[in-house]
């Protein structure tokens, strides 16, 4: 009987498995995760979960019965220790053999760690996985001082949440701006100034030197590179992510970019072997280069791909990126890819929260585009994008002026 390994059991593996199902596959599949609860989604952690508005039940991807009564040879609590290729085996963490016919590696990644004085401390936090959600809402409440490393989406995320339990919040962010890299300078000022109106001491261009640290050897803040100290009950350390990729590493896949190489088919340098995911850097069939993003909508929509072509399909994954963020009052979406971009184009209330961003190249190319607590713009964004015609940027900015009729 052929059989499928899964090898992560998040969203991705969960979708995949779904997905090797619908192809009506008939032979065994195996899912391995190395945590000890049922496949969820990581969103809600840093948003619903931590405001209180949802459980673990709520983004489960599917309850146990769903495996039990679909054939998924569920195994939690189960790590991945090597993979042969020329044996098409997976050893597990106790040694057993698992052979495979065809393996999707959906490892996923981990929670970036800081190497400065105290970072492993009582009271450091990481968030990843639901059991650090869960330490990070039981220490926040009204008045708990909560001092966050990195102003990235997870770091911004919980300090929105954070502020709205009342807590005391402080930023400390190496880069000029919070997400700088993701936004670019334009839009990075947009989310700056949200978390400043809701109280937050963001500090930007500033290092960590150490987490201070008091006799009881616990986390009570952190001193900064100019030799400020920031009091603090918690510290959360929210320094970006690290690709999971020793699986793939040492049994000689093709890497790079922080990813495995894969095809727009996301298939690897072996063929009996798939990537999905944040480990995925894959070729784009419509941005003419490798992508590797660390989203949600890539372990949600990547595996049924994958699963197509492992199963002898011949599938191209062509979704642009995509995310989005909650955080206090504004609420947002964004696709595309606006790395190298020239110009940003605004149209809308900039001060009200509620606009349009394009990041456009030096030939007025849109490519991305992001609505901010507007909600139906998004699939004209995706369009512009998409069609690689140039725009009148006067036209674009214009908000009585329908996107489609931007295009030169």
């Amino acid at each position: 009987m052929p059989t499928i390994v899964i090898i992560g059991a998040g969203l991705a593996g969960a979708k995949a498995a779904e997905a090797v199902r619908d192809h009506d596959f008939d032979g065994e599949v195996i899912l391995l995760g190395a945590e000890e609860h049922l496949p969820y989604e990581r969103p809600p952690l840093s948003k619903e979960f931590l405001a209180g508005k949802k459980s673990l039940h709520d983004f489960t991807v599917h309850d146990a019965r769903w495996y039990l009564d679909n054939r998924i040879d569920l195994r939690m609590g189960t790590t991945a220790e090597k993979l042969d290729l020329a044996a098409n085996s997976v050893q597990l963490a106790d040694g057993t053999p698992v052979t495979y016919d065809k393996l999707l590696l959906a490892t996923g990644s981990r929670a970036r760690h800081l190497d400065i004085p105290g970072a492993d401390a009582p009271g450091v936090h990481h968030l990843r996985t639901i059991d650090d959600a869960r330490h990070i809402t039981a220490a926040i409440a009204d008045g708990t001082r909560l001092a966050v490393v990195g102003a990235g989406w997870i770091g911004l995320e919980v300090a929105a949440g954070a502020r709205d339990r009342g807590a005391e919040v402080t930023i400390a962010e190496a880069a000029s701006a919070p997400l700088l890299t993701a936004l670019g300078a334009e839009v990075a000022e947009v989310f700056a100034d949200l978390h400043r109106q809701h109280g937050v001491d963001l500090r930007t261009g500033v290092g960590v030197e150490r987490v201070v640290t008091g006799d009881d050897g616990a986390a009570h803040g952190l001193e900064l590179s100019g030799g400020d100290v920031i009091d603090a009950d918690l510290v959360l350390i929210a320094a970006g992510a690290v690709p999971n990729l020793e699986l793939a590493d040492t049994a000689g896949l093709a890497t790079g970019g922080g990813g495995v190489l894969v095809t727009a088919g996301l298939q690897s340098s072996d063929a009996d072997v798939y990537a999905v995911g944040d480990i995925a850097n894959a070729f784009h069939p419509l941005l003419q280069t490798r992508v590797r993003t660390e989203h949600w909508a890539n372990a949600l929509n990547q595996p049924a791909v994958a699963v197509t072509n492992m199963l002898g399909g011949d599938a191209e994954y062509t979704n642009l990126p995509y995310f989005f963020t909650d955080q206090y009052d504004l609420g947002m979406e964004y696709a595309g890819l606006s790395a190298g971009y020239q110009q940003v184009v605004f149209r809308g209330d900039i001060a009200g929260r509620q606009f349009v961003a394009f990041w456009l190249d030096g030939d007025a190319h849109v490519l991305a585009g992001m609505q901010v607590n507007i909600w139906d713009q998004l699939e004209d964004i995706k369009s512009l994008i998409s069609s690689g015609s140039a725009v009148d940027t006067a036209r674009l900015g214009d908000p009585d002026i329908p996107l489609p009729q931007t295009i030169s």
